[in-house]
């Protein structure tokens, strides 16, 4: 109640000068300490207790003993000029654009956690700036401070300064090594002909009259007109006994050479077999009568169940024996071509030596009764499976990359071969005569695969492209080449014969059609081993379902057909495993060669 009566009282005032201010009591009471009373406030006329708290700012405290210590005004000034330190955490000014944006000096460390963000790097030190300077304006100043002893400080605006000898500077009227005056260079020219002429007069001092007579070297040096002069006309009487070394060394190495061309190696071969022939007259090399497909359907092979081993070099190819694979013909690369049993004993059976250098390829006849192997040596030889005898030897000069008898029955006769020197080479083997001779690649050719019934022939070679022709007729009916293709040192022919794989030297396998326009399947790609730089074999499983090869890191990989996806691979080789070949009657056993010089038979 007394509230009450205090608000009348106070709102019943007629001085507006007491309403507006707060009374003194009030003012005094808010001036004592929290908690005592005034002694004005027992009155009923005053207001009631009030409260005094203590001031607080939400602003952080700052140190002020450096900005004391300091000279007024300095701080800022300090501050808008220095660059802006990049570990700190907090700035107490607020820094302009320039001091934001301003370059770190020196080299930023690459793992710093201070360092330039890694999109802003330009260098694995941090971010290079272009120079002021262009090069031309930096090779004129280095240049003309090493002439003249002077140059443009490159730290002074607009290039006004300059740092060196300034009277060199007063006496060149400032000029570079680039924009000398007519005069200067006039004096220059006078400077090195005083030169030469002080340099001829010593030289005449010291020879005297040798200099004027024509008979004397040191007459034709001074009088010299062209390249040669300086050595005198006509033949030279003797050989220096360093030159008559130097002849006799040259005349033994030639004559060697020329003995080792002529030297021709012997063609023989070692049967390694109990018995050429059986009780019953059979020869080795007849098939087993019970050799028979049981099954279509092929598998991938598990393990390794066999090895062949007795070549000495690298292994360079191998074929199984037509339709039956009871036999195994292989290419070294130690010159020889050995022959292994398949099905009984696994050893080597006969042993054909005839190459002089590593042979190259090697290919059967339909029967299987002869085979023919090409080799570095630049022959390419028909031999007599059975007996081990040479039938004939081909030869053009040129090494014999890939040789291949023609399918068909009646041309047994015909031997085609891809030579080094660009050239497919057709043999009538009755006659030993060249019948034709197909000529148009780039580069030395690597492949020959029969297609269409035998009517046609598809080619790859050096030059990353592949040719189709019609045989007989060395004309190219089909040219296939991209500026994506690589070279394809392999290529198989599917067994339905519509299909051609071919191993390409980017890493993949590659499909294309035999039909008319032999067109790239391009839904059909194999890849995930590594061939780049090997002629890794591809080959087929009989049925189609398969497609193998072999990579330069020793593997066989197995693709399914359909899915082209990766269905095995097999460790084989410590070196590269070269080739591959599926048997033509086991369904799931497989023959693989390396550089290692092994044979290895999967099942």
């Amino acid at each position: 109640m007394d509230l009450l009566q205090n608000y009348q009282d106070d709102s019943g005032d007629s001085n507006p000068e007491l309403r507006n201010h707060p009374p003194l009591e009030d003012a005094t009471a808010t001036s004592a300490p929290a908690g005592v009373e005034n002694e004005s406030s027992s009155s009923p006329d005053s207001s009631p207790l009030r409260l005094a708290l203590p001031a607080k700012s939400c602003a952080p405290e700052v140190d002020e003993t450096l900005m004391a210590l300091g000279v007024p005004g300095s701080e800022k000034k300090n501050n808008y000029n220095k660059p802006i330190d990049p570990t700190q955490h907090s700035v107490t000014f607020n820094p302009s654009y320039d001091q934001l944006w301003a370059p770190l000096y020196g080299p930023a460390h690459p793992y710093a956690k201070d360092g330039i963000a890694q999109g802003m790097r330009n260098h694995k030190l941090g971010f290079v700036e272009d120079s002021a300077i262009e090069p031309f304006m930096f090779d004129e100043q280095y240049n003309t401070f090493h002439r003249y002893g002077y140059a443009a400080d490159p730290s002074a605006s607009l290039g006004s300064h300059i740092v060196g000898d300034l009277e060199s500077l007063k006496r060149n009227d400032g000029a570079s090594v680039y924009n000398l005056p007519k005069r200067e260079h006039k004096k220059q020219k006078l400077e090195k002909k005083m030169l030469q002429k002080d340099e001829n007069e010593e030289e005449e001092k010291e020879h005297g009259e040798e200099v004027d007579n024509p008979s004397t070297e040191e007459w034709l040096k001074k009088n010299r007109i062209s390249p040669w002069a300086g050595k005198k006309e006509g033949l030279q009487t003797e050989l220096t006994e360093e030159q008559k070394k130097y002849a006799q060394e040259h005349a033994e190495k030639k004559g060697d050479r020329e003995k080792g061309e002529k030297v021709e190696i012997v063609d023989k071969t070692t049967f390694h077999g109990k018995e050429e022939r059986d009780y019953q007259g059979r020869s080795w090399i007849d098939p087993p009568k019970d050799a028979k497909a049981t099954n279509d359907h092929c598998y991938i092979p598990k393990r390794w169940v066999h090895t062949w081993s007795g070549h000495t070099k690298g292994v360079s190819a191998i074929r199984f024996f037509p339709k039956y694979g009871h036999l195994l013909l292989s290419a070294g690369m130690d010159t020889k071509v050995k022959i292994w049993d398949v099905f009984n004993s696994g050893k080597c059976m006969r042993t054909y030596m005839g190459h002089s250098k590593a042979v190259r390829d090697i290919s059967f006849s339909n029967d299987g009764s002869r085979f023919l192997s090409a080799g570095y040596d630049r022959n390419i030889k028909l031999w007599d499976t059975e007996t081990g005898k040479v039938i004939s030897t081909f030869s053009t000069g040129k090494i014999p990359y890939v040789v291949k008898l023609h399918p068909d029955e009646d041309k047994q006769n015909v031997l085609l071969a891809g030579m080094s020197d660009k050239k497919i080479v057709q043999w009538d083997m009755n006659s030993g005569e060249i019948t034709q001779e197909y000529d148009q690649h780039l580069g030395a050719v690597n492949t020959i695969t029969f297609v269409d019934n035998n009517r046609r022939f598809v080619t790859s070679s050096d030059d990353k492209s592949l040719r189709v022709w019609e045989f007989g007729i060395p004309v190219v009916i089909k040219y296939i080449s991209e500026p994506h293709m690589h070279s394809m040192p392999s290529i198989s022919l599917h067994p339905n014969t519509n299909w051609l794989a071919a191993q390409s030297l980017d890493n993949q396998i590659l499909i294309y059609s035999t039909r008319e326009r032999f067109q790239l399947n391009k839904k059909k790609r194999f890849a995930g081993h590594i061939a780049a730089g090997y002629a890794c074999q591809v080959n087929f499983s009989p049925d189609g379902r398969f497609v193998m090869s072999g990579d330069g890191e020793g593997r066989c990989w197995f693709w399914d057909w359909k899915t082209c996806k990766v269905f095995r691979t097999l460790k084989c080789h410590d070196n590269v495993c070269i080739g591959c070949e599926w048997h033509p009657l086991e369904q799931s056993k497989v023959a693989t060669c390396g550089w290692d010089g092994m044979i290895k038979y999967w099942d």
